[in-house]
This record gives C-alpha cells, sequence and structure tokens, in this order.
C-alpha cells in the first residue's frame, strides 16, 4: 500500500516520462514537488507545487526543504547531475537516477544484463555537447556521479525505448500513425528480428513503487517480458487498430541502399525500430535481459493497447507538426515502387541466368 504521506520531488516532470511520473504519483496520493526551468508545458499540474529553477547554475529553490525521494528525469550532463545530487545530498533519503541502456558498451551481446561494462571514455573528456557518440559515456558518468555521492541511497534505471502517449521522440508513434492510415506499408528488414519497447507508464508506475521502497542498485528497463519481433510488433499494432494496412518487408541491403539509416539521434530518413543486420555492434539492442526488474515487480500492458492509447493521442496532435522519426507516405511510395521494380528486374535477369 502507497505512502500517503511520501513526499516525492521530481525533476523535470512536464514532458512525456516525467509528466506520466507526475500522474502515476498522484494516483498513489503522494505529495509531489516539481523542479523545473517553466519552459516545457509550465500549465501542467496546477494542483501540485512548481519550484523554477535551472540545474546549470540556479539550484537555490532546493535549498532548506526535506523530500524523502527524489526523481531526475533530466541530467545528462555529469557535472550538473554532480552538483544536484550535492545540493540534494542532505535533503533527500533517496536518489532514483534515470540513465538508459546507451550507458553500456559495444559491441552489445544478445541478453545483455546490468553486468556487462559500461561505456564512460570520451574523446574529449571535458565536453559536454550532447550527440550520439558522447550520450551513453555522459549518462554513466552521470550514474558514477550520482552512486558517489549517494551511497546506498541510489537507484539506477536504464531504460530501453520509451514509447506510449506524450512521447516526443516519434521513434515509436509512426507505426500508430502509418498503421491507422492503412495502404501499403514499408515494413523493415527482417519479420523475425527482435524488438523491446516498454510504456511509458508502466516504466513511471514501477519506478514510484521503487522510489516508495528505497530499492538501490541498477536496473536494465525495457519490454515485454516475453520476446517480441518486428513482424510481432506491426501485425498486433494493426490488429489493435483494426487497420486495412498491408505489410510489404523490404530487406535491409535496399533500405541501406537508399540511403535510409538507423535512429541515431541525429536528422536522418529513418525507420523506427528498424536495425539491420550489418549493425553487429548493436546486435543486442532489442535483446536486453530485464529479469532483474521483473523480479522486483515490472509489469507490462498489451503491446496492444499502447498501440490503441498513442493512436488516440497522436488524434489530439497538431497534424502540422513535423515528424522527427519515419517516412513520408510520398517517400515510402517511392521505395516501395523502387523495391517492387529491383526485385522485378532480379527475377528477370535470374531468369537470362538459367
Amino acid at each position: 500500500m502507497s505512502n500517503p504521506m511520501f513526499r516525492l520531488l521530481i525533476l523535470g516532470g512536464t514532458q512525456f516520462l516525467g509528466r506520466h511520473l507526475v500522474e502515476a504519483a498522484l494516483a498513489r496520493h503522494h505529495h509531489v514537488t516539481l523542479f523545473t526551468r517553466g519552459k516545457t508545458n509550465p500549465t501542467l499540474f496546477p494542483q501540485i507545487e512548481h519550484l523554477v529553477g535551472d540545474r546549470a547554475g540556479d539550484l537555490r529553490a532546493l535549498t532548506g526543504r526535506r523530500w524523502d525521494a527524489v526523481i531526475d528525469t533530466s541530467g545528462y550532463v555529469p557535472r550538473l547531475v554532480r552538483h544536484a545530487a550535492l545540493t540534494l545530498e542532505g535533503s533527500v533519503g533517496h536518489y532514483t537516477f534515470v540513465s538508459s541502456i546507451s550507458v553500456y558498451s559495444a559491441p552489445l551481446p544478445h541478453g545483455l544484463d546490468e553486468a556487462h561494462p559500461i561505456a564512460t571514455r570520451l574523446d574529449d573528456p571535458s565536453t559536454e555537447e550532447i550527440r550520439p557518440a558522447t550520450y551513453g559515456p555522459l549518462k554513466a558518468r552521470a550514474e558514477t556521479a550520482v552512486d558517489a555521492i549517494l551511497p546506498g541511497r541510489t537507484l539506477i534505471i536504464r531504460p530501453g525505448l520509451i514509447v506510449g502517449p506524450h512521447d516526443p521522440s516519434d521513434r515509436f508513434s509512426y507505426w500508430p500513425w502509418r498503421l491507422a492510415h492503412g495502404g501499403a506499408v514499408l515494413a523493415p528488414g527482417r519479420q523475425r528480428a527482435p524488438v523491446q519497447v516498454i510504456d511509458v507508464r508502466d516504466l513511471a508506475h514501477w519506478m514510484i513503487a521503487m522510489a516508495e521502497s528505497q530499492a538501490t542498485g541498477t536496473y536494465n528497463a525495457a519490454g515485454p517480458a516475453t520476446s517480441l519481433t518486428m513482424g510481432d510488433l506491426l501485425k498486433t499494432g494493426r490488429a489493435a487498430l483494426g487497420a486495412s494496412a498491408e505489410l510489404h518487408w523490404v530487406d535491409d541491403a535496399f533500405l541501406v541502399s537508399q540511403g535510409i539509416d538507423i535512429d541515431r539521434g541525429i536528422p536522418a530518413e529513418t525507420l523506427p525500430l528498424w536495425l539491420p543486420a550489418r549493425e553487429k555492434a548493436l546486435a543486442g539492442l532489442f535483446t536486453i535481459d530485464c529479469h532483474r526488474a521483473i523480479a522486483a515487480g515490472l509489469r507490462f500492458r498489451p503491446l496492444a493497447e499502447t498501440f490503441r492509447d498513442t493512436a488516440d493521442w497522436l488524434g489530439t496532435r497538431d497534424s502540422t507538426r513535423q515528424w522527427r522519426a519515419g517516412l513520408s507516405l510520398e517517400r515510402e511510395a517511392a521505395l516501395l515502387t523502387a523495391w517492387r521494380q529491383e526485385r522485378l528486374t532480379g527475377h528477370s535477369a535470374a531468369k537470362r541466368m538459367r
């Protein structure tokens, strides 16, 4: 049973995971305080306390206060994470830091668990620029900083791909949108390629429970509990949405030849959740071992529910918003036409060689 007097501070809390953490905490009748810059969705949660500041320098609003626990959703730069942890060292009993599976050193083997080495090396040790090559090592160094300041009081969560309503990245949302639109859908790569996603609401509810219990240690957090393939995911989404979409599986080599890239966190033509077989160093990206988190109570809702709820949320979003992942319908159609032509040409050449 939750403690109604539990006092929770959330660093961040008005975008995606943060807002779902707030909702989960309020559902458990906790006293929630947010610390934000007051710039992203500032009118959310008017019923709770908002502290305004900037972890890049102004943490005065956090001093002279006391909370049972803090959840840090917005820590990316080790120096700033260290500063926040030092400020809160005497003010909180427990510190949850939201990290990432990106901390793990490549190559990523299938089934890697929390014991796999993390990558802390940076070509420029002084850099604080967040980009694909530095994101993981910066997160890894931030983990170390928090644990050093609050030993025995730190919980490190390493999520995989977080999905669901209010996701600004579009790294999953593209698929509910595209499947609901119907027609010929370009399905990338191999139907049996593994994928992992975790609904943001499942992650948030579990994290609140872990903070309540003052759990410590490091946990991978991806899902579902059983294996999932790209074919399973797209077919589940199609059925959940009652869509008439026709899946056309296009192989890795063709997509690479057409300039389609995996999601590297940089502007590019991407197909979410696609990991071509040639990406040997990332082979285990979607087969992360999460048994430790599951044993600690992490549970997963049906994937169909995530598809439906994400699609419903997309229906409320500004239709003119620029997508951050996926293909335009025009580009997709052109690729499918080129793919069919290449297959036809290849079949004709094979016949001539017989």
